[in-house]
């Protein structure tokens, strides 16, 4: 497949530099500044390296992504709330046009999911969003698999950030800030790490698997939301005690969408360690079924892009 990429961060440049591994074609890329297109396929290393270097990544501006000749647009431009832009008119454009879109952007899917099915249908292209929740974890093609109507919950710990802070909180006996500073030294947080945190990059995604279970209906505002800004260490000393652990645990359901700290057996499922994700889904005739790995990073996020632009073949 020929693919457009919109946006040049860690997923987008992985994407780039991986979609050859999957016989697929880079025939544009840009970041919020510049582009590069050529419909024979651009020089992916050479604009890399120009992203590298502080360069511009072609001669052309980011709109020049949608005269190119292509069969799948991959959006993985940041994640914005409320209006989801400009990520969702970017989908918008690609539909319009009878093409595909593969979204790593997790705003149009969490914030106007009901806008982007209507206009999926109207179009000949498809709208996919593995690389939205989990990372490389493959939750929505097992939910797909399974069909969403067989699944009745989906919980689980979707962010790295929180659950390192917590499992170094509690094996360490630090506070927060302590640990927060220490993940922020190791990359593990980013200089403002109010997103992860407060629990609002997990709920986007309870909030994306809740629209795939109720087949819309929902926003993050929907979500009923709590951080772990406020987990005194006293409270995982205590849990620890009785045998058990603290984690930013999300749920989602037809009925609606929860995210908050919750105590959970030390040794169970839910009490991955580090960076780890771990999903749980619950379906009516196959028990209940566990993925777990990294829910971030580059290049593993553009394995569940490519996955999706796979399945558009």
């Amino acid at each position: 497949m020929k693919l457009a990429i919109l946006g040049a961060g860690a997923v987008g440049r992985s994407v780039a530099d991986l979609a050859g591994e999957y016989g697929h074609d880079v025939v544009a890329l840009a970041d919020s500044k510049s582009a590069v297109a050529d419909d024979a396929g651009i020089d992916v290393e050479r604009a890399l390296e120009r992203k590298a270097g502080g360069e511009p990544v072609g001669s052309g501006a980011p709109e020049n992504v949608f005269e190119a000749d292509y069969d799948a647009l991959v959006e993985a431009t940041p994640t914005t709330l409320d209006d989801a832009e400009p990520g969702f008119s970017h989908a918008r454009r690609a539909l319009e046009a009878d093409r595909h879109v593969v979204l790593a952007n997790k705003g149009p899917v969490a914030e106007r999911y009901d806008e982007l099915r209507a206009l999926e249908s109207d179009s000949a292209g498809s709208v996919r969003f593995e690389a939205t929740v989990g990372g490389a974890i493959p939750v929505l093609s097992t939910i797909e698999d399974e069909t969403p109507q067989a699944v009745t919950a989906v919980r689980g710990v979707l962010n790295g950030t929180a659950n390192f802070i917590l499992t170094r909180m509690a094996a360490e006996g630090l506070d927060y800030e302590h640990v927060l500073a220490e993940a922020q030294d190791l990359g593990v947080a980013e200089a403002d790490p109010t997103f992860d945190v407060d629990g609002t990059d997990a709920a986007l995604k309870f909030v994306i698997l809740a629209n795939v279970l109720a087949d819309g209906g929902f926003s993050l505002s929907d979500a009923t939301v709590d951080g772990i800004q406020n987990v005194p260490g006293s409270a995982l000393d205590l849990a620890a005690e009785d045998g058990r652990t603290i984690r930013l645990i999300g749920e989602a359901t037809r009925e609606g969408v929860r995210v908050g700290p919750r105590l959970v057996p030390e040794n169970g499922a839910l009490a991955v360690s580090g960076t780890r994700n771990i999903v749980q889904i619950e379906t009516r005739h196959a028990g209940s079924l566990h993925s777990s790995g990294r829910g971030a990073g580059g290049p593993e996020t553009a394995t569940a892009v490519l996955s999706d632009v796979g399945r558009l073949e």
